[in-house]
C-alpha cells in the first residue's frame, strides 16, 4: 500500500499513516479499500453540499418571480438582499451561517431603513425555509433568533401623500399635454384605479364606455378569473380619444424605451410641477371627496376603489359589481375634477 511519493509525503507523516492503516489492518479491515470508501465518501459529501445563501437566494428568487404582478418590480424583491444580506453572507455555506451572521448584514439599517430591513429579514427567512424543504440541514429558527437580538422597533407608517380633492381639479387643468405620463395620471384621477393597472390599460381592454381590466393586473385577484369593470366618465373617454390620436403601440400609455410608462415617471412628472401628491395618493383624494360630499353610499365608493366588501359568506351571496351606480357616481367626479358641474345660482333683481 503506497503512501505518496517521497517528495510530497514527510518520514514522520509516512510513520503516522502506517500506524494508521496498520491498525486498520489488525482489525480484520482491508486498508486500501477501506481508504477508497474514505476518498469515495468525501466526493459524495462534497457533492450534497449545502449551497451558499447567494446561490439559494437566486433560487428562491427565480421559484418566486412568476407570482409578482410588475415585471419592473421583480428586481426590487431581490434588492435587499443584494445590497444589505449578500455582500455580508453571501459565499457562506447555509449551514454554517449562525444567528450572529445574519444579525451582523441587517444591523446597520435596522432601525434607520426599518422597512427596508424587515424586508431582507423577511425574504432571508424564505430562503431558510426553502433550504429546509428541499433537504439541506439549515434551520429557519436561525433568522428569528437574529430578529429577536435586533430587537423592536415601534413602526410608524407615512401615508402616501395625497392631494387634497379641493386641489385637484387645478392640477388637472395642469396636466394639459398629450404627453403619456400627463394622460396616464389624469386617467388614474378619473377613475381612482391603482397605478399597475391604469399603466398596463390597453385599447383592447376598452369595452365602449367601460374599462375590463384583467384579474392579473388587479391586486388581490392573481389566480383568479374575474375581471374588474371600471365605468368611464365623459372626461375620461376624452383621455382615451386622445391616447387614440397620438396611439403608438396596442398600450394606452406606452415608454419610449420599453413596455408601458413607468411609476417613476408619473412620480416625476407630478414632481415638475410642484405636486407634492402622488400617483396612489389620488383613490384617497376621491375616496375623500366622495366621504365629504356624500356623493355616494359606502359599498358604492369601497367597489369603485376595488376594495373587498364584507365576509366570505356576504362576498358569496352579494355579487354585483355595482356597475350602474358606480357608473353614476364616477361621471359626478368626472364633471368635478373638470370642472363641469357648475352651480346655477338665480339672480334677483
Amino acid at each position: 500500500m503506497g503512501l505518496g511519493s517521497l517528495r510530497d509525503v514527510s518520514l514522520a507523516d509516512a510513520r503516522k499513516a502506517r500506524a494508521k492503516w496498520a491498525a486498520v489492518l489488525q482489525d480484520g479491515l482491508d486498508p486500501i479499500t477501506e481508504r477508497q470508501k474514505a476518498i469515495d465518501d468525501e466526493a459524495k459529501r462534497q457533492d450534497q453540499q449545502d449551497p451558499t445563501f447567494e446561490e439559494m437566494a437566486h433560487i428562491v428568487f427565480e421559484a418566486r418571480k412568476a407570482k409578482l404582478r410588475d415585471n419592473r418590480k421583480r428586481g426590487r424583491w431581490f434588492s435587499p438582499l443584494k445590497i444589505h444580506v449578500i455582500p455580508k453572507i453571501g459565499k457562506k455555506r447555509l449551514s454554517t451561517i449562525h444567528q450572529r451572521d445574519i444579525h451582523t448584514a441587517i444591523a446597520p439599517i435596522w432601525n434607520t431603513k426599518h422597512e427596508t430591513a424587515d424586508k431582507a429579514m423577511n425574504r432571508t427567512r424564505m430562503i431558510f425555509q426553502d433550504a429546509r424543504l428541499m433537504g439541506y440541514p439549515v434551520d429557519p429558527f436561525v433568522c428569528d433568533a437574529a430578529r429577536h437580538m435586533l430587537g423592536h422597533v415601534e413602526a410608524v407608517e407615512t401615508p402616501i401623500p395625497s392631494t387634497p380633492w379641493q386641489e385637484v381639479p387645478d392640477l388637472f387643468a395642469r396636466l394639459d399635454k398629450p404627453f403619456p405620463s400627463y394622460l396616464a395620471l389624469r386617467w388614474i384621477i378619473l377613475t381612482a384605479t391603482r397605478g399597475t393597472p391604469a399603466r398596463g390599460a390597453r385599447f383592447s381592454e376598452i369595452d365602449g364606455d367601460v374599462w375590463i381590466v384583467p384579474a392579473d393586473r388587479m391586486k388581490g385577484q392573481r389566480g383568479k378569473v374575474k375581471d374588474f369593470r371600471v365605468p368611464l366618465s365623459s372626461a375620461a373617454l376624452d383621455v382615451l380619444d386622445t391616447c387614440r390620436e397620438y396611439a403608438t403601440s396596442i398600450l394606452l400609455f406606452p415608454s419610449p424605451r420599453v413596455g408601458f410608462i413607468s411609476q417613476e415617471m408619473l412620480t416625476q412628472s407630478l414632481k415638475q410641477l410642484g405636486e407634492a401628491g402622488r400617483p396612489h395618493g389620488f383613490r384617497s383624494s376621491f375616496r375623500s371627496w366622495v366621504q365629504d360630499t356624500e356623493a355616494a353610499s359606502w359599498e358604492v365608493a369601497e367597489t369603485a376603489l376595488s376594495h373587498t366588501i364584507g365576509n366570505k359568506v356576504e362576498r358569496s351571496y352579494a355579487r354585483s359589481d355595482l356597475l350602474d351606480r358606480r357608473r353614476i357616481l364616477m361621471q359626478k367626479w368626472g364633471d368635478f375634477v373638470t370642472r363641469s358641474a357648475a352651480k346655477v345660482v338665480k339672480l334677483h333683481r
